[in-house]
């Protein structure tokens, strides 16, 4: 059934999507091979923040107690924290602060987490870490400007409703929370402070008690955060973990949980920060690098923005070690990109969606379809992915009757159309078919990353009252960006393609064609 697709907007395309992304812990922006994947995001996508873990840990080189004259003192030093600071917004991305995880020179535990042991308890002393936030905030105003860092939102600690991340009960996160989100405000009332950062699974009680404690305590909050993945049991082997996967629209609803868990509380109106999402929440699972991992999230950047106010893809690169060194280029880590830059078809949907206009025109379950200010018509659409493992649909046809130009307009429109799928942009399947070299060869590297680009095709479509009829045949696990243009014909009058190459016609004077320069 074709889908006539209306000429008026029905409204705005939220950006949620590019709010903020996810990266590994924070030192390792000092490596080249990060900053240059970054850089490359940043400049076919462009993200707003970026969020990852370890600002105060250890490798950071905050916190730093020392003895002098017989009493305990600390230095806080922020030589990494203003290189990596300095490097983001030289590529235009700000900080999405996660305060966490604890100083060894302030915890109360030997507790950690990661492959690069983030300690997870408590803080010793509750005052020595409110100076330690007080201290970190006031020399990025100092460095970077009030006006600057009050954009930059603030979240207090990272799944705390898990053991592996907090050691100890809800009660003492409550407490965290309540020493820093005064700490934070102390230090400008402007600031923006917020949490509690769950990770999926907990029961509405959590977070309707975190809302209770803020309440009755009046404390400052100015977002809600969690975050959302989809995927079940680990099923685990060397070097990888498999799992099976929940429909992607349990994404959506996760990303919906917290504003019907808060209804009714003081909570309810606030923004609501999805500060990480994923289908599998391991860093090992390969379903990261498929086109099906495309297809399969298509629907959430699509209508992601309808339900919540960001939400942050985990994460832009693979340079990233919770788990310990990859051991080959493509091993299911979270990232768009493997390391070297190597493109998954998960970065042409961002990709795509960053080429949409911000008119939204319609939308399907398996179809976007937005205008540009210059008249320029997108198409996003995506083949059903199929997360039960079966056999992927090959031939999903999307058919539009899309408007273009003024009504009733007669001509032509130029189609561009770009897609991945198991077929094209697939640098997975290029690298299986090489036979998974654990370290490829520059040639390979080469090879990898010419598979990675998306396949491009073009053509002429005509528009008739002001409107062109598209079938978009969709391959296995496809995901496609169309975009129409309406042509202004240029064309010069003598111009006649049956003369191309000299034959049979004669010259403009009227005179035979004789093979010399007119």
């Amino acid at each position: 059934m074709q889908i006539v697709v209306p000429d008026q907007s029905i409204g705005q395309l939220s950006d949620a999507w590019r709010h903020c992304v996810g990266t590994g812990r924070l030192d390792l922006a000092l490596r080249r091979d990060y900053q240059e994947s970054l850089a490359l995001v940043q400049r076919e996508i462009g993200f707003r923040y970026i969020r990852g873990h370890g600002l105060l840990s250890d490798g950071m080189g905050v916190h730093r107690p020392y003895e002098y004259a017989g009493e305990r003192r600390v230095r806080h030093a922020f030589t990494y924290v203003d290189q990596v600071v300095d490097a983001y917004l030289e590529l235009g991305i700000a900080p999405f602060l996660e305060l966490g995880f604890m100083p060894s020179g302030l915890a109360s535990g030997d507790d950690t987490v990661f492959w690069w042991k983030g300690n997870i308890t408590p803080p010793r002393d509750e005052k020595e870490w409110a100076d330690l936030v007080r201290a970190v905030l006031r020399h990025l105003i100092e460095r970077y400007g009030l006006d600057q860092v009050r954009k930059w939102p603030i979240e207090v600690w990272n799944e705390p409703n898990l053991q592996p991340f907090w050691s100890a009960d809800q009660d003492a996160y409550h407490r965290l929370y309540e020493v820093t989100s005064l700490a934070v405000k102390e230090v400008d009332a402007e600031l923006q402070v917020g949490g509690p950062s769950l990770a999926p699974g907990y029961q509405d009680e959590w977070i309707q008690r975190f809302a209770a404690f803020v309440e009755s305590r009046d404390l400052p909050i100015d977002f809600v955060s969690r975050h959302a993945y989809s995927s079940g049991p680990e099923q685990q082997v060397p070097f990888g973990t498999h799992q099976t996967l929940m429909p992607a629209s349990a994404l959506l609803e996760q990303f919906h949980a917290p504003r019907r868990q808060l209804a009714g509380t003081k909570l309810a109106d606030l923004p609501v920060h999805i500060t990480e999402f994923n289908s599998s929440y391991r860093p090992d699972n390969p379903i990261h690098d498929t086109a099906f991992h495309a297809a399969y999230l298509a629907p959430v950047l699509a209508g992601g923005g309808d339900v919540a106010d960001s939400f942050s893809y985990w994460t832009f690169s693979d340079v990233f070690e919770e788990v310990g060194i990859p051991t080959a280029p493509f091993h299911g880590g979270f990232g768009l990109l493997t390391h070297r830059q190597i493109k998954k078809p998960t970065y042409h949907l961002y990709a795509f969606m960053a080429d949409m206009g911000d008119q939204v025109l319609a939308r399907g379950e398996d179809h976007l379809v937005t205008r540009h200010g210059d008249g320029r018509v997108t198409v996003l659409a995506w083949a059903p992915a199929d997360p039960t493992g079966r056999e992927p649909v090959d031939g999903h046809t999307v058919r539009l009757s899309l408007p273009i130009g003024a009504p009733g307009a007669h001509g032509s429109a130029f189609a561009r159309r770009r897609s991945v799928s198991e077929d094209a942009g697939n640098s997975w399947a290029a690298w299986c078919e090489m036979g998974r070299p654990l370290a490829p060869s520059n040639r390979q590297l080469d090879a990898l990353r010419e598979a990675a680009e998306p396949g491009r095709s073009h053509r002429s479509v005509p528009v008739a009252g002001g409107r062109a009829d598209v079938d978009l045949v969709l391959g296995r696990n496809e995901v496609t960006l169309l975009e129409l243009t309406p042509v202004v014909d240029e064309t010069p009058e003598w111009w006649d393609g049956g003369r191309l190459f000299g034959l049979g016609a004669e010259a403009s004077d009227g005179t035979e064609a004789s093979g010399n320069p007119v």
